[in-house]
């Protein structure tokens, strides 16, 4: 184990970032894959800033869209870490966007991303403790928890479920499926 800790608010880093028409999908809202985009780089820098070493993105564990963006929104994203492995770190990101001219704020996204920290030859590289300064820091670190149990069920789960043979799908009626083999 690592005898070095950092608080969480050592941690945080925000980023923002006009929204712009090159930004757009093709019904006029700001794109998603702009939106991952920037959650991945605020990510890594999040968990470089905490780790002290360059970071990989391990997965993206949720992105919650809750509402679109619209281009001149303003867009910050805030992040921390939520949870410290050895090498490993959930990443908590709240994306809002701002209408400049109404100065009204939403809550448009939620993500988790989970990075792990790797030492110059690519190995990786164990990641400084966590100290829980508050309570809402204790209920993210929890919620870690239960995110990474939840993962591991569903992981045993694929491994051991019959989900049955071609033929009892394709004769079930509650699959929305046309077998078309070639």
């Amino acid at each position: 184990m690592n005898t070095k800790f950092k608080t969480v608010s050592s941690s945080n880093i925000s980023i923002s970032q006009l929204m712009l028409p090159s930004h757009t999908n093709f019904s006029g809202k700001i794109h998603g894959g702009f939106i991952l985009s920037l959650l991945d780089q605020i990510a890594f820098a999040c968990a470089s800033k905490f780790s002290g070493n360059y970071c990989v993105t391990a997965s993206v564990d949720t992105v919650n869209f809750l509402r679109p963006i619209e281009v001149g929104e303003l867009v910050t994203m805030k992040a921390k870490v939520n949870y410290v492995g050895k090498s490993s770190m959930i990443i908590g990101i709240r994306v809002e966007a701002e209408n400049i001219q109404t100065g009204v704020v939403n809550h448009c996204n939620s993500s988790y991303f989970t990075m792990v920290a790797k030492d110059e030859n690519g190995n990786k590289a164990l990641v400084p403790g966590l100290i829980l300064s508050n309570v809402e820091e204790v209920r993210r670190f929890q919620n870690c928890l239960k995110q990474i149990a939840l993962k591991k069920q569903s992981d045993a789960q694929k491994n051991s479920i019959d989900f049955g043979s071609i033929e009892s799908i394709m004769s079930s009626n509650l699959y929305n499926v046309k077998l078309d083999l070639k």
